[in-house]
């Protein structure tokens, strides 16, 4: 799929545009504040790893090896689950938490662990408590893991101690995860929110969220309908916030879960979603506005408050 946007001319003024200030930014010596391994050291966020293209994103997995370090269901707080973090890139990194739906497990939502890691984040993809837990339940547990990360951060037996800024969270959620997410992101923690066919019982608590926040919906889903679902969440979120909306073709209830024929969307969008708001790094921006997502066949709408 990375031909989909060839032959759109406003594509290649913004890819052209990214190269002419990445270009100025390397002549002047700016990099990123985190000694990240791409040698940017100034003026530039948190950049890590490689220029991005289209076919970056939508490979099968980023530029770092990717171990894992379960953690059991007794910790506590919620079901357990994987942390998964990459080898080979140094500096701190954002942590993502991953929570899946009503009666799902971890396995539902698993995808997005090795995805985002391999693109330079700590993550951790969790089990719920119990599969009937609602969206409050479920923020709930997503602000426990968030918690338990930072420990691992702080605690010198873990696989990822000294690994994560604290201070650069991100989330994502499943049906009534994507509630929970949305119940997050309204409380001002986190600096990155994807609610994937997101379903809650109202709309109202979301006109508060200023976190960056991108929906995905699914098209023909029938447990968490677009029009009474994904639609009014993203509307009731201000437009003064960093949102988007992506309506993924024909895509059932699990259409955002990975592992699918969505993956290129998803990587995409999750990847430089999470890449512009956890890390600041504008080198993704050319992939969420610019581009018109609709010629897309896999995408049957697009809304979002560009720029970001």
């Amino acid at each position: 799929m990375s031909d989909h946007y060839a032959s759109n001319p406003l594509r290649s003024v913004v890819a052209a545009a990214s190269l002419l200030f990445s270009a100025s930014v390397f002549a002047a010596g700016g990099g990123g504040s985190d000694g990240g391994d791409d040698g940017c050291t100034s003026n530039c966020g948190y950049e890590r790893g490689p220029a991005p293209t289209e076919s970056f994103l939508e490979a099968s997995s980023g530029p770092y090896s990717v171990r894992t370090d379960r953690v059991s269901s007794l910790v506590g707080g919620f079901g357990g689950g994987t942390i998964h973090y990459p080898t080979g890139t140094s500096g701190t990194m954002g942590a993502v938490v991953v929570i899946p739906g009503f009666v799902s497990a971890e396995s539902s939502i698993e995808w997005w662990g090795p995805k985002l890691a391999s693109h330079g984040f700590v993550v951790m993809t969790i089990d719920t408590n119990s599969g009937f837990d609602q969206p409050p339940s479920r923020a709930t547990q997503i602000n426990n893991a968030l918690d338990y990360l930072i420990e691992q951060n702080g605690s010198s037996s873990s696989p990822v101690s000294g690994m994560i800024d604290t201070n650069r969270l991100g989330v994502i959620g499943w049906s009534m995860g994507g509630g929970g997410t949305l119940r997050v992101a309204s409380e001002g923690r986190i600096q990155a929110a994807i609610p994937l066919a997101p379903w809650d019982t109202s709309s109202f608590r979301f006109r508060n969220i200023e976190t960056p926040t991108l929906i995905i919906a699914c098209e023909s889903d029938i447990i968490a309908p677009v029009r009474s679902h994904a639609d009014p969440f993203y509307e009731a979120i201000p437009s003064s916030t960093d949102k988007a909306f992506v309506e993924l073709n024909n895509g059932s209830h699990y259409c955002g879960n990975g592992g699918n024929s969505y993956n290129d969307v998803l990587s995409r969008f999750g990847v430089s979603w999470m890449k512009l708001h956890l890390d600041n790094d504008q080198r993704y921006n050319q992939f969420l506005c610019g581009p018109d997502h609709e010629r897309d066949w896999d995408i049957s709408e697009y809304r979002g408050t560009c720029p970001y």
